[in-house]
């Protein structure tokens, strides 16, 4: 009875990766057989599921956990910034209700720091 036990311990589990492969066998198989038996309508089969995976891949919402934080109101800050001059500020002309922040470092003077932030320009 030890040896039986040994031998169900030491059974090796079905490997993912090799189960994968005989998929992927079967499915091609099935293709080659379809594409030796239909002919033309297999060519067709086939561009048809390449279409509908198109469609679900374009269908699928995208998931927005790359996007960038909404900006803050008021003048930026940012560690590169720290201790520059405010050159100047206007409104961007592509994007509606949003300032380009410029700003001077007095260590590189022929440097401008740009921001870009949501806000009016204040006329005088």
């Amino acid at each position: 009875m030890s040896r039986r036990k040994k031998a169900e311990e030491t059974a090796p589990e079905p490997s993912r990766v090799a189960g994968g492969c005989v998929l992927a066998v079967l499915v091609l198989g099935l293709g080659a057989v379809l594409f030796a038996v239909l002919g033309t309508l297999a060519v067709l089969v086939v561009w048809t599921v390449g279409a509908l995976a198109l469609w679900r891949t374009v269908r699928r919402p995208v998931s927005d956990s790359s996007a960038p934080p909404p900006p803050r109101e008021g003048r930026p800050s940012c560690r590169e910034c720290a201790g520059h001059t405010l050159v100047s500020v206007a409104s961007s002309g592509t994007q509606k209700g949003m300032l380009i922040y410029k700003t001077a470092s007095p260590e590189r003077p022929n440097h401008t720091h740009v921001h870009i932030a949501p806000g009016e320009v204040n006329e005088r």
